[in-house]
């Protein structure tokens, strides 16, 4: 491939970095073309580890930010190459999430002087399980290169900021019957009608709408999944419901557990997957004041982002990117140029001072 410009215009070098086939656990020519790229700015000091790439500052500045972004995406599905047409960018990653890695990959080699220090982190394999995940594997080994007062992941946020984002979590409700023929029911016992208790817990469930440095998250707790069944004259004698509760970032992980088990108190719950959610920290003076240079409107993250992995490390975080997170893995995938240039001047702006 061709060298990476990181001078040109924000449009064109989205393309370039879109045009790079970077599936998950195949971004080495992408991560190669980054790391060479920023190599070439003698203001950056530059950090490989795999196929993540970090470049910092190091000015002295009484505040540091990370700005961080993914290169990897999911496989592609007759969306590249990218293709520019009319006030739209369409191909796979304009949208999740190389629009905002072109922005931060702009502004890591053109502003040389910003008014905080910046950690710039473009890593790897976000998009399959959280073991292969680069930031993730940083904060476990290096969390010291992600040291900051404040931390911005460049998912797509319809170019505004959504703070904070929260937490996850999917268990499991397993009851157990008696298996007979379905003709002599009453020989056995029904594990799937056992279910129906929890069915109805669920569907009388009122989620929190928890307010959290004046925004309101909205939690959910919903039925993912049923298993169960022999065949069609057999009583069941085992089912499983799959359950996931979406909670917000004023619960850690066992405060949510342990709502789960007030709810569905009685039954045994097993854990298969959790992830913390991400307090928006927007009191710290750096959120503040991005908040402000970019828009001063700010909301929730219903979702799970990376940002959680910062707030683990006691970084506050928000997400803050171009396009519309609707088009994520979509055979569609697409972003505005209006985006693109509107995150690229606004979060320059932030980095310089210019009516921060």
């Amino acid at each position: 491939m061709d060298p990476l410009d990181l001078s040109a215009d924000i449009v064109t070098l989205t393309r370039a970095i879109v045009d790079v086939p970077s599936e998950s656990l195949d971004e080495a020519e992408l991560a190669d073309a980054v790391e060479t790229a920023l190599r070439a700015h003698a203001h950056l000091e530059v950090i490989r580890d795999g196929h993540t790439i970090i470049a910092r500052t190091d000015l002295g500045r009484a505040e540091r930010v990370v700005i961080a972004g993914h290169i990897d995406t999911v496989p592609v599905n007759g969306n590249m190459p990218s293709r520019l047409e009319g006030d739209t960018l369409w191909g796979l990653g304009t949208c999740d999430m190389k629009g905002g890695v072109a922005i931060a990959l702009s502004l890591a080699a053109t502003v040389a002087e910003p008014v905080r220090d910046v950690t710039w982190v473009f890593y790897e394999a976000e998009e399959i399980a959280a073991v292969h995940n680069g930031l993730g594997r940083i904060a476990r080994e290096h969390p010291d290169w992600l040291a900051g007062d404040f931390a911005i992941l460049m998912e797509p946020s319809k170019a505004g900021v959504e703070a904070g984002c929260q937490g996850t979590m999917r268990v499991e409700i397993r009851t157990s019957g008696e298996r007979a023929h379905s003709a002599r029911s009453w020989m056995g016992h029904n594990a799937i009608h056992d279910l129906g208790a929890v069915l109805a817990t669920l569907a009388e469930y009122t989620p929190r709408t928890p307010e959290i440095d004046g925004l309101t998250y909205r939690e959910g707790l919903n039925a993912v999944g049923i298993t169960g069944g022999v065949s069609g004259n057999v009583i069941p004698d085992a089912a499983v419901l799959t359950l996931n509760y979406r909670f917000a970032p004023d619960r850690d992980e066992d405060a949510a557990l342990a709502h789960l088990r007030e709810v569905f108190a009685g039954y045994d719950l097993t854990v298969t997957d959790s992830a913390p959610g991400a307090l928006p920290g927007l009191e710290r003076p750096a959120a503040a004041a991005f908040v402000e240079a970019v828009g001063g409107e700010v909301g929730p993250k219903f979702g799970w982002t990376d940002v959680a992995k910062f707030t683990q490390l006691g970084v506050p975080a928000v997400n803050y990117g171009p396009g519309d997170p609707v088009y994520a893995h979509k055979a569609d995938e697409q972003v505005p140029v209006e985006h693109l240039h509107r995150v690229h001047a606004r979060l320059r702006r932030w980095l310089t001072g210019d009516g921060a």
